[in-house]
């Protein structure tokens, strides 16, 4: 097994990703968040777009898996859709690039085979090539498969990809639709497939993130759960906007029911 999946087994990967817009958008806001995590114990982290990319790797020198989100009118593929992308990311460092891996037309009409093969064509670093059971050299790019469904999983080992994530489950319109994580797509890739599985996707607590290792999970990413302080800012304020209807009643009923209470105390 390559040398980095070794080290991440076992391990929290931490995405840290901001959107135009929100106030932690910016290269030296995630590069500070990455480093935030580093501290808090993560083993590597999830990061979108190349500038990104390099700047956490400067400032924290974790590794880092590259991705890059674009939309397009002809597709729903969004992450690292295209061969340009991937090479992008492995010019700005990432050691390992993550790219959707599903079933879906992809933007232009490219295949997921054509832009695996572009990319091992003109990628600077090193690459594994289709149909090689394992390569040990260090220095090249890892490529991971961001899937929906056990087929898809299968599908891109086939292809030649270093590793899997469950990232898209739930994000595809056939896939399995589910509040909490897939952790039965975790178990399944980890049993029938014979390259590291990565757990991803809705992993909100510590206690989900160790049953998706407990499943066979080679590692975990937990995104907005630890980085995104706006969510879960709203979450808290949401709950206590609903529970202030509740306790007002509560109360009043209260009131009413005590002797010479009344409903004027709340009017």
């Amino acid at each position: 097994m390559h040398g980095l999946l070794e080290k991440l087994k076992g391990a929290l990967i931490v995405s840290c990703q901001a959107y135009p817009g929100e106030a932690l958008y910016g290269s030296h806001h995630m590069a500070a968040m990455a480093q935030a995590a580093k501290d808090g114990g993560a083993a590597a982290i999830r990061a979108n777009s190349p500038q990104d990319v390099a700047a956490i790797r400067e400032i924290c020198g974790l590794p880092v898996i590259g991705i890059w989100k674009k939309t397009f009118p002809d597709s729903e593929v969004y992450i690292t859709p295209s061969a340009s992308d991937v090479l992008a990311l492995i010019s700005a460092g990432a050691e390992i690039v993550a790219l959707d891996a599903t079933r879906r037309s992809r933007p232009g009409g490219e295949t997921l085979e054509g832009l695996l093969a572009n990319v091992r064509r003109f990628s600077e670093r090193p690459l594994r090539a289709g149909g090689e059971t394992e390569s040990s050299g260090s220095d090249r790019t890892l490529l991971m498969a961001d899937v929906s469904t056990f087929e898809e999983g299968l599908a891109a080992e086939a292809l030649g990809f270093d590793l899997l994530s469950t990232t898209l489950s739930g994000y595809t319109s056939y896939s399995r639709q589910d509040s909490g994580p897939d952790l039965e797509l975790v178990e399944r890739l980890s049993r029938e497939c014979g390259i590291p599985v990565v757990a991803e996707g809705r992993y909100d607590t510590p206690e989900l993130a160790a049953e998706a290792l407990m499943r066979g999970a080679h590692a975990v990413v937990v995104g907005t759960a630890i980085t995104r302080p706006h969510t879960l800012s709203r979450r808290f304020a949401d709950a206590l906007k609903r529970e202030q209807p509740a306790r007002k009643a509560e109360r009043k009923n209260a009131a009413v029911s005590r002797p010479g209470g009344s409903e004027e105390e709340f009017l």
